[in-house]
Formats: structure tokens, sequence, C-alpha cells
């Protein structure tokens, strides 16, 4: 069983890991484009969290993770908790193009753009203010942006969008 991470799931799986390979999905890019009010925001003040988002040309690198064997059962118990907390989210797989070559099938999970807590399109700024602001059960928004974009940089993974949101984001909170 593999999973593909391309937000929180890179720096904290919380689930048994075999290997962790970068790795790349087509068709999809990351973006802050559901309203999170659990885990990062709060239904009067949500945050905003990351989601596969569908676009034509486009690509997401992230981390697919293969499961420890005979712990596919409860990762996948794990993730539905953690990821399917308010449906906003889609569980599906998608064929993940690992560094060496390799394809698989990875679960993943991708944006409802029919769902309420959809906001596709934010500018980079709006973004920016909410996620200065917002808080919820798993702490700061900021904290989030953060360590995504610290371990994607670490991972030399380029996203120019989180980048940027990172520097402003801590120019607001300075």
């Amino acid at each position: 069983m593999w999973v593909f991470g391309y937000g929180s799931l890179i720096w904290n799986p919380e689930f048994e890991v075999a290997e962790a390979v970068v790795a790349r999905v087509e068709g999809w890019h990351r973006s802050f484009c559901m309203r999170s009010i659990h885990h990062r925001g709060t239904e009067a003040e949500p945050g905003l969290v990351l989601a596969l988002d569908r676009a034509e040309g486009a690509h997401c690198d992230g981390l697919a993770f293969r499961v420890a064997p005979g712990a596919e059962a409860t990762t996948l118990h794990l993730l539905r908790e953690r990821e399917l907390i308010s449906s906003a989210y889609l569980e599906t797989t998608l064929p993940a193009h690992l560094a060496g070559g390799q394809e698989v099938e990875a679960l993943a999970y991708v944006i409802d753009r029919g769902h309420v807590q959809y906001c596709g399109g934010l500018p980079l700024e709006e973004q920016a203010q909410i996620i200065a602001q917002a808080c919820g059960g798993r702490g700061p928004n900021r904290d989030y942006l953060w360590s995504t974009a610290a371990h994607l940089a670490a991972l030399g993974i380029a996203d120019d969008d989180l980048e940027w949101l990172s520097q402003r984001v801590r120019v607001i909170c300075a």
C-alpha cells in the first residue's frame, strides 16, 4: 500500500512507514484551497489547509509512503479518521511517479470542489492573512504552513506559492 503526501503527511504521517520516496502526481497541484474548521481553524474562524486541486497540465511533487507490511488496515483507518473529518476531501488512488522511474498507485486525498469548504482561487495575500491568524485543534495555521514549506525545501521540492506564503506570514506575524 502506498500513500501520497503533499502537506502535513510529509512531516507527520502518523502511520508505520516502510519507505518514503519523492514522487509526482500529474494533473493536480498543491493548493491552500480548503477552509479548515477542525485542525487549523474553527467554524467561526476557518483556517486554510492544503489539498490536491485538479489542474490541467499541473503536477504536484511530494512523498510517496510505502506502508509497513501488515499495517495497511490500521493505516487506512487512521488516515480516514484524520483526513475525512469533514468530508471535504475525497479518497482516491492516483498514479504516483517515484524518483527513479517506478510508478505506483497511491492513496491520496483530493479536494471536493463541490464542498462548502472549497475555496480555490483565493489571492495569495488573502491566504497569508488567514493563515497568519487561524488556529485549530492541531495548532496555529502558520505552523502547518511553515513546517510544510521547510520539509519541502529539505527534500529539494520547490513550491513558489508556499515559499512566498511562508515569508509573507512571517512578516505579518512579526
